[in-house]
């Protein structure tokens, strides 16, 4: 029996884990780098070990000071959760050297799958349908277009898309220098490339007993990079007939390697129905909770239960009803995906239980809580939002209302573009394959919710709260409306900034009300967290938050971050033209140019990394890069000037 577990990982997996151990009476370890040291699952766990450094390869992925934690602490059992080394067979068995219990499969099994050249072969040999690897080499226009795979890892790192010939050298260039630096194995390869095809998975579990479970399958289709935004279970693709094949695929896809334990058979499948064998993710995916609100099973207790030696019933339960999850990222997709960091200064997602636990209602997974920090060091997911209802559509809607209600105050989010997935007409049709971007559009897909109309009422609400905070804290006339003439004169003036889009407000105070340029509406109340207009005859509420300048105004029709401008600009604060900066933290990985090289717009000057991506930074026009400034492996803050094209002479 488990008494005391560790788990090698960190965010809302930890807590995750620890939610059923609480449960199960079961002790539970936290491990956790210096930038972790705050973190929610450093603080929730019976006891916690400190990993001296920020990078991973200096914390998270040293076995053995995670062996060493386990034995300063007492635990006498692992748990790796995803990711880091959760896919790793000579941690696992350390970890089973050092006498202590690994819930997860056998190191072997890991082994046999952490190959994608080599476990596509075994699947072939099992009778699970695969996709042919192709040779980079011999790569023909009939074979195109191709995807280059890292064979090892996972998560989109080492993968790129190649739709002719002359893109295929870099892309295997990219893939592999990507995948030697995510993974330490550079190895890539190519298969086919279906561009409207449905990323199905199937949960699987296997006791010690011989037992195998097809726990249900899932529908992972709507991905950016590579990596999963939205999953759901079932999937509306899969009927009957094609949810036993893919089954029965999975039973034999783990019975080949012997598994035990939770884990998962992902699947490419076409328009006509017929699937491929993609990989086996040897450990609990993220998106699990989908199935565990499907089944009402707890996962992570059975993955328990088995490393105890537990046998599992003959069959699982049947899925009932329908469930949704999106993955929230502090991320621009806007701005080509770049990951945000900062202060979340608030992190409210109305109606959810947070408790981890399965069943109707609303889900919310979470490493994050209002006050924590984003860091550069890790993924930049921020929460799972999961919801169950009777019916695919109902989930929808309700998961969609949710995340537009929330309050998400400090970092640039996803929540738009994923409020926009689930109520668009296409998703509801269960259209979803991994083309889903490209067909809609993300201009359209990641379009605010909040119109310009929306923007211009919380830019008046953030001056009036504005207003209301002055008068508050006035030590004299704390009575007096901000801006409070006994003869007319001008009004009082504030300018916001969303994006691109400037909003002058104009208004006044008056003994006969609220005069605002440009508004037809009439003030009901003004506080410093809340105003309330009435426009139009409609009664409105905005509620306003100020962090670090900005005014962050949440109102049922969509929430804005309005940047307050200042009366007079900084000269010095100025850039030379041409000047292309630091858009986030991160490193210097690749260099494509030289000071002094001719360069057309949109070509790659250089790579950051980032939250575990490599993000291209491109000339904005044609010209010659005129300065160069940072080197390989040099760390950068937000803002940080990475290079300078100017016009060609």
């Amino acid at each position: 029996m488990i008494q005391n577990l560790l788990v090698a990982n960190r965010g809302e997996i930890a807590r995750r884990v620890f939610r059923t151990c609480r449960d199960a009476g079961i002790g539970t370890v936290a491990v956790f780098s210096d930038a972790d040291a705050a973190a929610p699952h450093a603080l929730e766990a019976d006891a916690a070990v400190r990993l001296p450094g920020n990078a991973p390869s200096d914390t998270y992925l040293r076995a053995e000071l995670l062996v060493k934690a386990a034995a300063e602490t007492g635990a006498d059992a692992v748990h790796p959760g995803y990711g880091f080394l959760s896919e790793n067979a000579a941690f696992a068995r350390a970890v089973l050297d050092a006498g202590l219990t690994w819930v997860g499969p056998p190191p072997s099994a890991i082994e046999t799958m952490g190959s994608k050249v080599e476990s596509k072969r075994l699947m072939a040999t099992a009778g699970v349908p695969v996709l042919s690897e192709l040779d980079p080499a011999s790569v023909t226009e009939d074979d195109l277009p191709l995807l280059v795979k890292a064979s090892a890892g996972g998560g989109g790192r080492g993968m790129r898309v190649v739709r002719s010939l002359d893109e295929l050298a870099e892309a295997v260039e990219g893939a592999s220098a990507e995948a030697g630096s995510a993974f330490g194995d550079p190895t890539v390869f190519c298969e086919r490339y279906l561009e409207t095809g449905r990323h199905i998975e199937v949960q699987v579990l296997a006791d010690t007993h011989g037992t195998v479970w097809a726990v249900g399958e899932r529908e992972c289709s709507i991905q950016r990079r590579h990596q999963k935004v939205v999953e759901e279970a079932p999937s509306p693709f899969v009927d009957a007939a094609m949810r036993e094949e893919l089954f029965e695929a999975a039973r034999k896809a783990a019975k080949a390697i012997d598994y035990v334990g939770a884990g998962t058979v992902e699947f490419l499948a076409g328009p006509d129905g017929r699937f491929y064998f993609l990989e086996m993710n040897t450990r609990l995916q993220v998106e699990h909770p989908v199935t565990e609100n499907v089944t009402g099973l707890d996962l992570v207790a059975l993955q328990l239960r088995i490393a105890e030696g537990e046998r599992l019933p003959a069959d699982p339960p049947p899925t009932v009803g329908h469930s949704i999850e999106v993955r929230l990222y502090a991320e621009d997709p806007a701005a080509g995906w770049q990951p945000q960091s900062g202060t979340l200064h608030t992190f409210e997602v109305p109606d959810v239980d947070r408790s981890f636990t399965h069943g109707p209602g609303l889900r919310l997974d979470s490493g994050f809580e209002s006050g924590s920090v984003v860091g550069v060091h890790y993924d930049p997911m921020l929460a799972k939002v999961v919801t169950w209802a009777p019916t695919r559509a109902e989930a929808a809607r309700r998961l969609a209302k949710a995340l537009a209600a929330a309050k998400i105050h400090g970092v640039v989010t996803n929540r738009d573009l994923l409020v926009n997935i689930l109520r668009h007409e296409a998703f509801l049709a269960g259209e979803t394959d991994t083309a889903f971007f490209d067909r809609h559009g993300l201009d359209t897909l990641a379009a605010p919710l909040a119109t310009e109309d929306t923007e211009r009422l919380s830019a008046l609400a953030a001056a009036l709260a504005d207003a209301a905070g002055n008068r508050a804290a006035a030590t004299t006339q704390g009575r007096l409306p901000s801006g409070w003439r006994n003869v007319r004169s001008a009004g009082q003036r504030k300018v916001f900034t969303v994006a691109d889009r400037e909003y002058e407000v104009v208004y006044s105070l008056t003994r006969d009300g609220l005069r605002a340029e440009g508004f037809e509406a009439d003030l009901v109340t003004a506080e410093p967290g809340r105003v309330v207009l009435d426009v139009a005859g409609v009664r409105r509420t905005f509620d306003v938050a100020r962090h670090d300048g900005v005014s962050y105004v949440d109102s049922p029709l969509g929430s804005v971050a309005l940047k307050a401008e200042p009366r007079f600009a900084d000269p010095d604060a100025a850039l030379a033209a041409g000047s292309l900066v630091a858009p986030m933290p991160g490193t210097v990985v690749r260099l494509a140019v030289q000071a002094g090289d001719a360069v057309k717009a949109g070509d790659p000057l250089l790579w950051l990394e980032a939250m575990k991506m490599e993000h291209r930074i491109a000339a904005p026009a044609d010209g010659v890069v005129a300065e160069l400034p940072v080197t390989v492996g040099q760390q950068v803050e937000v803002g940080t000037i990475l290079a300078v094209v100017g016009e060609n002479a």
